[in-house]
Parts: structure tokens; sequence; C-alpha cells
């Protein structure tokens, strides 16, 4: 296969797999050759292990971090400081994109950021959606209120005031708090229920601030 023929078949896509290419009569220890010349010669990234994207200036279409972050580890979704960014309930954006996932924790560094994945018990993994990313992609993120318990479930001290109020949280009436409770006592974590009562305490201060002005 040329490099004219890769860029038939993957130019218009953010990311490929090596499976896309193996489709066919193709050899496939001539498609895997071909690739890591081409990543050796910076037409084409390696993200992993069979996971790949154009490079510039052959990329059409740059990825959105989400997606190359629910690629890098299927069955992760976004969540903590990444997501509450994407809602605006920080106000600082996130230089790392972090998810979570019942695999293995770790750190991922490429040409399209840093990524980090944080382990999460399985029962724990729910309350995320797919999301539009624009430009046809899409990616797994948590909802709100579960990015949050994400967040401090995973950080010791997490559920205290001085932490959340750290956050610096902001529009926390569209958080659903029914929602946030539901989560919370699910977990069964006395930390997370105790983070509810404190929400609620902000979301309440926060609209009557609103009222106030």
């Amino acid at each position: 296969m040329g490099f004219s023929a890769l860029l038939d078949i993957v130019g218009n896509e953010p990311l490929f797999g090596t499976e896309v290419l193996l489709a066919g009569d193709v050899c496939p220890a001539d498609i895997r050759r071909q690739l890591s010349r081409w990543v050796t010669a910076g037409k084409v990234y390696q993200l992993r292990r069979g996971l790949y994207s154009l490079a510039p200036p052959y990329q059409k279409v740059v990825p959105h971090p989400f997606l190359v972050a629910n690629r890098l580890q299927p069955g992760s979704y976004i969540s903590l400081q990444s997501a509450l960014a994407y809602y605006g309930l920080i106000p600082e954006g996130v230089p790392v994109t972090t998810s979570v996932t019942t695999g293995r924790p770790g750190t991922s560094t490429n040409p399209f950021g840093q990524f980090d994945f944080h382990h999460i018990q399985t029962h724990w993994l729910r309350a995320y959606r797919l999301v539009d990313l624009g430009n046809d992609q899409k990616a797994f993120v948590a909802t709100p209120e579960k990015a949050l318990l994400d967040l401090v479930n995973l950080m010791p001290g997490g559920d205290t005031p001085q932490y959340l109020n750290g956050l610096r949280l902001q529009g926390l009436d569209q958080m659903d708090l029914n929602k946030l409770q539901k989560l919370s006592m699910e977990s069964n974590k006395p930390k997370l229920t105790r983070t509810f009562e404190t929400i609620q305490q902000m979301a309440k201060e926060e609209q009557a601030g609103y009222k106030s002005l």
C-alpha cells in the first residue's frame, strides 16, 4: 500500500485503527511495516499499538482530545476536571485530559496532549453519555454530577468544604441535585453523601446570590 492509498482510505478520519487497513486481500505484515515507516518519516502518529492519526500537513481533521482519550483506553470516559471544565462548572481550562476507567491507571502523552486515566471500581462505572464534539466526533463524558463525585471519590479530602470551595464551582444551577443525591447514596460512601450535602448548600447560596443582584 502506498501513502496515497492510505490517504484515500483514512484522509477524512481524525483517528484510524490498523483493522481498517487490514480489510480485504492484503498482507498484514506489509501493512504494519508500511505504518512503521510512515511513523518514522513523521507522516503518521502512533498513539498506541493499533491506533494512529495522520500528521500535518496530511491531517484534515484534528482529533478532539476527548475522542483521543476514549480511543486510547476503550471502556473509559472523560470525567474529573476535564468534564467539569467542559460543562463550565469550573472557571479554568484543564491542560490534561482526565478520564476514569476500570482498567489500569496511567498517563499517555502524544502530539494531542497529555491523557491521565484513573482507576475506579466496576460498579462505579456509570452516569456517562455520548456527547457531540463537532466535526463528526463524539466521546463518552461523565454527567456533571458524576464528574464531580468521581473527583471527590479519588481525591483525599475531596469532600471537605475547603477542597470543594477551592474548585471555585460555578453554574451549579445546571447540576441536577436529585441525580447527585441518588448517585451519592448508591455509592454507599459517606464521603460522597457529605459531598451532596455541601453542594446542595453551595447551590442554595449561589442561587441566593443571583437573586440579590
